[in-house]
């Protein structure tokens, strides 16, 4: 395995969609927290990317980001075309990881407890000192959650990623595409070394999620 563009180029991908999903995840589950009869379809619509197929998703994002549409065009003319990118990889990764970001930053905002929130108001902190001060610090675990497993979807995408980005070796070519195309070409030990690496940097990132929680919950009782 002489060439190692595929991790890399996941790599970039995963952080970029990460970071656009942690920034966006964590905003829009707060917005969404805010609402009243708005809020299940709200929720809804945030998280269909995550029980879609992500082949549909790519269908989609095709569609949406393609040259025949608006958006598409817009950004053709521009310079910064999606289809067949970088760009579009990352928009791929970001849209099937960011319900995951989303998913734990709401959860994590629903259990705080409510009486932090009315005494910041009562000691007239505006909604950004409140985000920032209050919800930010007590949610930190739900995000920090989030973002490991935002990033660890986005590193194993495949579907929505080939269909929008396809899979040009060394520019679009991600470690799960590497897989694929391994497979077809009939390189099964290709195949493994990258799959084993997935594995490793999966693995790694549940181990991430627990270590952060245990030491969360370092002096707590543990009995049930």
């Amino acid at each position: 395995m002489d060439d190692w563009s595929p991790l890399w180029i996941s790599v970039q991908v995963a952080v970029l969609a990460t970071v656009c999903s942690v920034i966006l995840g964590t905003a829009l589950a707060y917005g969404v927290m805010k609402l009243k009869k708005l809020r299940p379809l709200a929720d809804a619509v945030l998280t269909l990317p995550l029980v879609l197929p992500p082949t549909v998703v790519g269908f989609f994002l095709l569609i949406l980001l393609g040259k025949n549409s608006v958006i598409g065009q817009f950004f053709n003319e521009i310079g910064l075309p999606f289809i067949f990118t970088m760009r579009g990889a990352v928009a791929a990764a970001f849209v099937v990881s960011f319900p995951l970001m989303y998913r734990s930053a709401r959860g994590a905002m629903e259990q705080m407890d409510r009486q932090l929130l009315y005494a910041a108001r009562t000691l007239g902190a505006n909604e950004g000192k409140i985000f920032f001060r209050v919800i930010l610090p007590n949610c930190r675990s739900g995000i920090f959650a989030g973002t490991i497993l935002a990033f660890a979807r986005a590193m194993g995408e495949f579907g929505a990623t080939i269909m929008l980005a396809g899979n040009i070796p060394g520019k679009t070519q991600t470690v799960a595409l590497a897989v694929y195309t391994a497979v077809q070409g009939g390189n099964r030990e290709e195949a493994f070394q990258w799959a084993v690496i997935i594995v490793l940097m999966s693995a790694a990132a549940i181990l991430a999620i627990n270590y952060f929680e245990q030491g969360k919950n370092r002096g707590k009782d543990d009995t049930f």
